[in-house]
């Protein structure tokens, strides 16, 4: 296999594709990246069993062939080369990687003992736009569970409903939903998938293109640019999130997101680890109070806003409420509560639809 790329494109093609290498597996040939040439193009491919990744780009080649190279130090020999053509040549014992005056010779690995990329039937399908993709990740991939007792949680449902897209993740104290418009066309959609996948995908590099999904009986597909991403879906039944957000509200303010902000997060510096806030919140003064009382002292921040409904008081993990107000880009948050023991609603406004519900703590 003789093949020349210029290194911002290997670096980027591989950039994408490490996510799939794994050094745990008792098959040292997945530890590796397998480099394959098909016509004027070349593929780069690596799996863990559980995720395969397939890269496609332009290439100069001139002799056909593949080869697997070890992953990490094809990555950390690329990164360090300069901004140059880069000339691959291996055969089955090893490869050549020279660019300008910096040449490198590796072992490889057999590339017969690579597993295939998977062939999947696709039942659902859906397509949307990058950015809005990346935008809705970002702000419900940081409310996923960490507890793999109770996968569901760990996961994003991502699904198409009454013209709608939607990416909804809970960790059971909290609850994130994002929804943006789809066209009219799109089909029916819905799946669990890893938050720690749909994180990586929101991290790719950001394009005018389309991010497709599509399913299969327990893999989901995802294609984008020249990348195939083939993924196992989370089974189980995502928790009827819908019954947890109320229908009205006996407290509603509207405040600055940005002042509200920043007051959760002065509250919470006598504890970094995420404190319990209160807030009260007075109607004839139009002010949320925020309090914070621990052994190290108090604090106190007062803040404007336009309400109606009846006083309140309730508690909060300000770490929560604070993650959950960063994710927004809007001016002005909607902030409802139906009583001290029941979950607080953070709404955006404006044309940003997204909801962040937060269960209250006893205060």
């Amino acid at each position: 296999m003789k093949l020349s790329i210029s290194q911002s494109e290997l670096l980027n093609a591989l950039t994408i594709v490490q996510k799939g290498i794994t050094s745990k597996s008792t098959l040292p040939v997945l530890s590796g990246v397998l480099v394959q040439t098909v016509g004027d193009e070349v593929t780069f491919q690596t799996t863990d069993l559980e995720l395969s990744i397939q890269y496609t780009a332009a290439a100069l080649v001139e002799e056909a062939g593949s080869a697997v190279l070890p992953g990490k130090l094809f990555v950390d020999i690329v990164k360090n080369l300069p901004d140059a053509a880069v000339h691959i040549e291996a055969n089955d014992e090893g490869a050549i990687l020279s660019c300008e005056s910096s040449s490198f010779s590796i072992r490889c690995m057999n590339p017969a003992d690579f597993p295939g990329f998977p062939k999947v039937e696709p039942k659902q399908t859906i397509s949307v736009p990058f950015i809005t993709f990346s935008s809705m990740a970002r702000k419900v991939c940081r409310v996923v569970s960490k507890d793999e007792s109770r996968a569901i949680l760990t996961g994003v449902l991502i699904c198409s409903e009454e013209g709608l897209f939607k990416m909804v993740a809970t960790d059971s104290y909290r609850l994130a939903v994002t929804e943006e418009p789809l066209p009219s066309e799109s089909a029916e959609f819905n799946a669990v998938i890893a938050g720690s996948f749909v994180s990586d995908l929101a991290g790719l590099p950001k394009t005018g293109e389309n991010i497709s999904f599509a399913l299969s009986e327990n893999q989901i597909i995802v294609s984008y640019g020249g990348t195939v991403f083939i993924n196992r879906r989370i089974e189980g039944r995502f928790p009827n999130y819908k019954q947890l957000i109320p229908s009205s509200y006996e407290t509603r303010c509207s405040v600055s997101r940005q002042a509200l902000l920043s007051a959760v997060k002065r509250a919470s510096l006598l504890e970094r680890s995420g404190s319990q806030v209160r807030f009260s919140i007075n109607v004839p003064s139009q002010t949320i109070q925020l309090t914070t009382n621990q052994d190290v002292g108090s604090t106190q921040e007062i803040v404007k806003a336009q309400i109606e409904g009846d006083d309140v008081e309730i508690g909060f993990n300000s770490h929560y409420v604070s993650e959950g107000l960063a994710a927004m880009y809007s001016s002005d948050v909607s902030f409802e509560i139906q009583g001290s023991l029941k979950p607080g609603i953070f709404k955006a406004t404006g044309e940003e639809n997204y909801l962040y519900l937060v269960m209250p703590v006893r205060i």
